[in-house]
């Protein structure tokens, strides 16, 4: 079955890497990867590299990206996207089976919906989720609705999937597919962790910090941010390692303010790209996670961790008892740090897991043999 995967950024190819892993180690797949939005870009730490370290190849290589993130600038990317691979599913669209799609990112939206006049089939993951705070969550139910298959993340969502499409076939509920990386990755300890970032997440206590912006109210990140910079000099006795906000509306106004005010702060480390394995031992060994990011949403319970939600850009998603919900003040998240910095590890089963997804999907794919259809 020849398969190809879509992936545009460092989060969406680190969910895909346990499927990834499963499809090149199975000679029944013809594994391809079409690589385009941020892994090409350097100001976002190029991370197409990612993708080589991991041992996979890029195969297919479109840029397309904008470097402004201005409405205007998110818009012509989304064009821009269109048109590069419009000429892409023209030279190559019979050479694949099956495309997968991950999500709900503007740039993944255009390269699925750019394939519709080649009858390109498509398998989404992560579709009938709900994020009332971002655009994305237009983008999502589109994706779902130009795609073949669907492979969601809870019961509740596969049945979201029903409801959105007029005649729905092949939707399967597998859970979180991020979930297999805590499982197959080995993840450092803190002194491992220390020796490859130089940061020690337990003297003193860390909370790991990952903020995008809001993209319904953009114009409201600037003081959003501000917020977050105030609650950090508020608790001097903690330390904070923030991973750079995404390439969405407005993002740049976050990044530049968090490096202004924040790198000569010797209890603040901004990193980049952390990579999928640094990253889960990072949630691992820091004390709790703040932010908005889906991370604290879908993979935190696994790791016993406490999750400060800020805000609305995940407001919608089904969400575990270890997430706090509170809007972007400094007063607000003051008194959730203080709530939670000394709870013992949150100890029920992640409402996301379900038995492992790359399993399922390889055996859903399998069982279809979309090749021969």
């Amino acid at each position: 079955m020849r398969i190809a995967i879509l992936t545009s950024s460092r989060a969406d190819f680190g969910i895909y890497l346990p499927l990834l892993k499963k499809l090149k180690e199975d000679p029944f797949f013809d594994l391809k990867i079409i690589a385009f939005g941020t892994h090409l870009s350097p100001f976002h730490g190029f991370t197409i590299d990612q993708i080589i370290k991991e041992g996979f190849e890029a195969n297919y290589k479109i840029e397309s990206l904008v470097l402004s993130d201005s409405q205007d600038a998110i818009s012509s990317a989304m064009g821009l996207t269109m048109i590069k691979f419009s000429s892409f599913w023209k030279e190559h669209h019979k050479q694949f089976d099956l495309v997968f799609c991950l999500g709900d990112r503007y740039e993944m939206f255009a390269a699925v919906l750019s394939a519709l006049p080649f009858h390109v089939k498509f398998a989404h993951l992560h579709g009938g989720e709900k994020t009332l705070g971002a655009i994305d969550n237009v983008f999502r139910h589109s994706i779902s609705l130009a795609s073949s298959i669907h492979f969601t993340s809870t019961e509740e969502y596969k049945n979201r999937i029903y409801t959105l499409l007029d005649e729905p076939n092949n939707v399967y509920n597998v859970g979180a597919l991020s979930l297999d990386n805590i499982l197959q990755i080995p993840l450092l300890d803190n002194k491992e962790f220390e020796q490859k970032w130089g940061i020690n997440l337990n003297q003193p206590t860390t909370g790991l910090i990952t903020f995008h912006p809001e993209t319904v109210n953009s114009d409201k990140n600037a003081f959003y941010a501000q917020e977050i910079i105030n609650s950090i000099y508020s608790n001097p006795a903690l330390q904070f390692l923030i991973t750079m906000p995404n390439a969405d509306t407005a993002g740049n106004v976050i990044r530049n303010l968090f490096i202004k005010q924040l790198t000569n702060n010797k209890k603040v480390f901004l990193i980049e790209n952390l990579g999928t394995q640094s990253y889960f031992s990072a949630i691992k060994n820091c004390s709790f996670l703040l932010g908005n990011t889906s991370s604290g949403i879908i993979e935190a319970a696994s790791f016993g961790k406490y999750v400060i939600n800020l805000g609305d850009r995940q407001k919608g998603r089904l969400c575990g008892k270890n997430v706090i919900h509170i809007p972007i003040l400094e007063n607000e998240i003051n008194l959730s740090i203080q709530k939670i910095v000394n709870q013992p590890p949150f100890v029920e089963e992640n409402i996301y897991y379900n038995g492992g997804a790359s399993n399922k999907i390889v055996a859903t794919l399998k069982a279809l043999n979309i090749n021969e259809e």
